[in-house]
């Protein structure tokens, strides 16, 4: 009987632990994975990666072995394609690694907090760090060289978890500026003198008034303390001690 404990416990730990040769095979895998990617890599990747790199201060060689490392990778395919993703999400954050303890026989591991970029839908992770991201303005396929014209860059900062302040700072000091200073508003030869350009911009205008305003009242919020009520009640005997602590 306890040869059977014994063996079901070592099975279980065999279940838990991969073998050497297990994490062998499955890093083989993972590296082949990422050399059929960047087989992939042509000039709309490259586009990717060097906005990325400006934006984030990271070297093209890092973004580039981010991203074929990335369980998402799909996603910019997805993106490329005619009628496809509109959008492309990246996160840059801290993330808590998986490390391997090699002191411990068991081979555990301690999490530890890392800055990592990683693409994302923007739906599933917390957003705490930079988020940077590409849009389409039309369901096109893009091609190496179209892709400075079809695709769109930009970045806003979350640091700390203020996602509030990095969109009122992105809309504020970067969004309307660019659309302030635009001179080409396609059918609307007017442009800026257009009145219904011009509420456009005005409604813009007040949603980031708006946004500031909500951002300070947070911030200014009055934290209330909670409070073990069972210690005051405890100590009241009779009805005069009731009419004391009410008052």
């Amino acid at each position: 009987m306890e040869n059977i404990r014994s063996d079901s416990r070592s099975t279980v730990k065999n279940n838990i632990v991969p073998s050497s040769e297990s994490r062998k095979e499955l890093a083989k895998q993972a590296n082949i994975t990422k050399e059929e990617r960047r087989a992939q890599i042509d000039g709309r990747h490259r586009y990717l990666i060097s906005r990325l790199a400006d934006g984030i201060d990271l070297s093209e060689q890092q973004v580039e072995e981010t991203i074929i490392s990335d369980d998402k990778f799909q996603l910019i395919e997805q993106f490329f394609a005619p009628r496809g993703l509109k959008k492309l999400i990246f996160f840059y954050q801290d993330v808590l690694q998986q490390k391997s303890n090699a002191s411990r026989p068991d081979g555990s591991t301690n999490n530890l907090p890392q800055k990592k970029l990683f693409i994302t839908m923007g739906s599933t992770e917390d957003f705490t760090g930079t988020c940077a991201f590409f849009l389409k303005t039309s369901d096109e396929v893009v091609t190496a060289s179209n892709v400075s014209q079809e695709v769109n860059f930009g970045m806003f900062d979350c640091t700390n978890g203020n996602i509030l302040q990095g969109l009122e700072f992105f809309l504020s000091q970067i969004t309307i500026p660019a659309l302030k200073s635009q001179q080409n508003w396609g059918a609307v030869k007017e442009g800026l003198k257009n009145s219904q350009i011009q509420e456009f911009l005005y409604a813009v205008d007040k949603f980031v008034s708006t946004l500031s305003s909500s951002r300070q009242n947070i911030e200014d919020k009055i934290q209330l303390a909670k409070v073990d009520i069972d210690v005051y009640v405890r100590n009241l005997q009779n009805p005069s001690d009731y009419i004391t602590a009410g008052l």
